[in-house]
């Protein structure tokens, strides 16, 4: 006796002509303009809108209020040889020694992720100078198998979630 699902295959397998389109957001050789962006300054400030909104996880403030983010410290690169944009965000601390820096920059990287509805090579850095341990903060937020053990601690996911969330 074949279940639903088994006959349900077995009928696609002979009808295997059909192709479905795929959007051009699922299409990793997607030109900007077929995303929908207009130049490289209409991704930039789509970014910018993103990270404007991200809560500092110690102060009532956003991480704009604080001028953390700003919109000249976002880059659009040359895109990969696949056409797949690439994106370099800059951001400044408050402090040389903020201890909350390598939070920061996750909260940065997973809004960005989350909110784009296609591929993007994506680097997160501290602007130059203005941390006192930037080389290995910045190592720890552009290595994905660290992203995704952090991602993994409930306490610190949460706490990402709660910066990231979207004020109602």
């Amino acid at each position: 006796m074949l279940s639903f699902f088994s006959k349900l295959s077995l009928n696609n397998t002979q009808n295997s002509s059909v192709e479905l389109a795929k959007p051009a957001y699922m299409d990793k050789s997607a030109t900007l303009q077929e995303l929908g962006y207009k130049d490289d300054d209409e991704l930039r400030e789509t970014i910018y809108d993103f990270l404007r909104t991200i809560r500092d996880p110690e102060k009532p403030s956003t991480l704009e209020d604080l001028k953390v983010v700003y919109e000249e410290g976002i880059f659009v690169k040359e895109p990969t040889a696949d056409k797949v944009p690439v994106l370099r965000v800059e951001y400044n601390p408050t402090v040389p020694h903020c201890s909350l820096a390598t939070l920061i920059g996750l909260c940065i990287r997973i809004k960005i992720l989350r909110s784009l509805h296609h591929p993007v090579k994506l680097d997160v850095f501290i602007k130059k100078g203005a941390h006192t341990t930037e080389d290995e903060i910045n190592k720890q937020i552009n290595d994905k198998e660290r992203i995704a053990a952090a991602m993994e601690n409930p306490n610190l996911r949460n706490l990402v979630e709660n910066c990231i969330a979207e004020e109602e």
